[in-house]
């Protein structure tokens, strides 16, 4: 991987899945396949990878597992296949975050790219209004946060590389993908054009709304360090992600939060 993420973790492909180093835990993995996700597509009968993505929810070092627990908090890796769905990059269908019974409020993510380049797109709502739409760039060692209730996916820029990423989430996760799928997806599909560049077609089940294209940046309100995994940053200070699993303590870093 291009950017190493502060433990022992190797993505593989024949079959997809992740191999854990020495003093790491982690699941067997869950396969997303295509036939999973058509409903999410801006071409449901399009061909692509038969197993689109592979996901590997509470993974981390042995020693840290408790510290984890106690804060609720969990590290989850995921994996993309190479290749295209119809003309989209390969992605992952959205959802929003439900409503968490431990905190009572829908939750953040904190996502860190690994390998590949990776387009976090997020918008305020799956209502017919969506409010803001953001799509975020973010390469190896990048940082992006998705706030809680924001209906989002992730997509792989290039169609040849695949993509890696980690992420910091609630351990009592949910998604919620009813009014997505009510609206046959996010109110954005990204496609490639014929230089293999990301092009956004407007979902017309949505209200017309503006699209912020955007790269990266720096959480400075979140004293989120750059450079540094966000993995690593948790053993240096277990309560530095609390924001993740007790959003209220960060409410008012969500109003008019600019990702």
């Amino acid at each position: 991987m291009e950017f190493f993420p502060g433990f022992k973790i190797k993505p593989i492909y024949n079959p997809f899945g992740f191999i854990y180093g020495c003093g790491v835990f982690g699941p067997e993995v869950e396969n997303r396949k295509l036939d999973d996700i058509r409903g999410s597509l801006m071409e449901p009968n399009c061909s692509g990878p038969d197993i689109v993505y592979s996901i590997a929810m509470d993974v981390g070092k042995e020693k840290d597992k408790e510290k984890m627990v106690e804060r609720n908090l969990l590290f989850g890796v995921v994996t993309y296949a190479a290749g295209k769905l119809g003309k989209e990059p390969v992605r992952s269908q959205g959802h929003i975050h439900s409503v968490s019974k431990s905190c009572k409020s829908s939750t953040p993510e904190v996502y860190e790219i690994w390998n590949g380049e990776a387009i976090i797109y997020m918008q305020e709502s799956a209502k017919d209004n969506p409010g803001r739409c953001f799509a975020v760039l973010a390469k190896p060692g990048d940082v992006v946060i998705v706030p809680p209730y924001y209906a989002h996916y992730t997509v792989s820029v290039h169609s040849e590389i695949p993509l890696t990423f980690g992420a910091w989430c609630v351990r009592d996760y949910g998604f919620d993908y009813e009014e997505i799928r009510n609206h046959n997806g996010l109110a954005y599909f990204p496609v490639f054009d014929e230089e293999g560049n990301i092009q956004w077609i407007h979902n017309d089940t949505y209200e017309e709304t503006s699209l912020s294209v955007k790269n990266s940046r720096v959480y400075n309100e979140f004293c989120i360090e750059k450079d540094i995994p966000i993995y690593t940053q948790f053993e240096n200070n277990p309560d530095k992600f609390l924001f993740v699993s007790n959003p209220e303590i960060a409410k008012d870093k969500w109003k008019n939060f600019n990702p």
